[in-house]
């Protein structure tokens, strides 16, 4: 695959909340970051972070409308999109920003850039 494939290939698997697929998609050393700066680094501790978060947001999706190439760094932005607990009265949609690194056949790199006031009001009980 491309690197441009394999960044498609993750959006996904994302989508499809397979997390053996996001698995085999990222490094061993897979670094994600967050949009507020904090990294998790490492396959196995990224996998369990997507376990929980399709457990909050069990219809998570992203849409990509623009993906920019440079090697094997991209930088894409779209929308994302949930609901806390699958419930309709939670449903937010916010715009959102990914880069992504792409080496040796799989993601080393994926960073998330969104305002995220709407999700985290999306769990809160009020």
């Amino acid at each position: 695959m491309t690197p441009k494939e394999i960044v498609l290939a993750f959006v996904d698997a994302v989508n499809a909340h397979n997390v053996e697929r996001l698995g085999e998609l990222m490094t061993d050393d897979h670094t994600f970051i967050e949009p507020h700066g904090n990294k998790v680094t490492g396959r196995e501790a990224m996998l369990a972070g997507w376990r929980g978060y399709f457990a909050w947001f069990p219809d998570y999706q992203i849409e990509m409308s623009d993906i920019f190439e440079r090697e094997n760094t991209f930088a894409m932005f779209g929308f994302a999109a949930g609901s806390f607990k699958g419930s309709a009265d939670r449903k937010w949609l916010i715009p959102a920003a990914w880069k992504a690194i792409v080496r040796d056949g799989q993601i080393a790199l994926w960073q998330v850039v969104a305002d995220t006031k709407l999700p985290f009001e999306s769990m809160s009980d009020s």
